[in-house]
């Protein structure tokens, strides 16, 4: 793993060893927030390595202007069986798909009013079996997610945002 998938992964740790062992579900999107506020030190630097990662290309994400992603990390030990994918949309509502595992979203809006399923800044998690059409409205968002063994199922297979440039990098 290179140098900034590794810096990503530590910052990460502390999130991964609360949402290891507890149910995934509103009451952990409240835990996480409590935790890791979004006007928090974690929470800051998360969006910081996100903001470096996109403008510099280390993430690799692909995609255009209103929406682009890519895996940043596969599943590994070093995540606890997590990957690290991560999406920057404008205004858009993304393709239909299920968590079969569940999901845990860190909500980065660069714009004040911006949301992700009516999500401010913050954590939002999505329990295993969920489903939904991914909406961002307010401007420009960032999400980077968690999801466990990388699963997610598009309804449509051609929307998957795939892995970025050089591929996720192994954890």
């Amino acid at each position: 793993m290179d140098e900034d998938r590794r810096a990503l992964t530590d910052l990460l740790a502390p999130v991964i060893g609360e949402i290891a062992a507890v149910p995934w579900n509103a009451a952990l999107a409240e835990r996480l927030n409590a935790m890791f506020p979004p006007d928090g030190p974690l929470f800051s630097a998360l969006e910081a390595r996100c903001d470096d990662g996109i403008t510099t290309g280390w993430m690799g994400l692909q995609g255009d202007e209103v929406r682009k992603g890519a895996r940043v990390i596969e599943p590994g030990a070093a995540t606890g069986g997590l990957s690290v994918d991560v999406v920057q949309l404008i205004d858009f509502c993304g393709p239909h798909h299920r968590h079969p595992n569940g999901e845990v979203c860190a909500v980065m809006p660069a714009d004040a009013a911006g949301q992700f399923d009516g999500n401010p800044r913050g954590w939002a998690v999505y329990p295993p079996g969920s489903d939904h059409w991914p909406a961002v409205t307010g401007g420009r968002v960032r999400i980077l997610f968690l999801l466990p063994d990388g699963a997610i199922e598009y309804t449509d297979q051609d929307a998957s945002l795939r892995s970025g440039a050089t591929g996720g990098a192994e954890a």
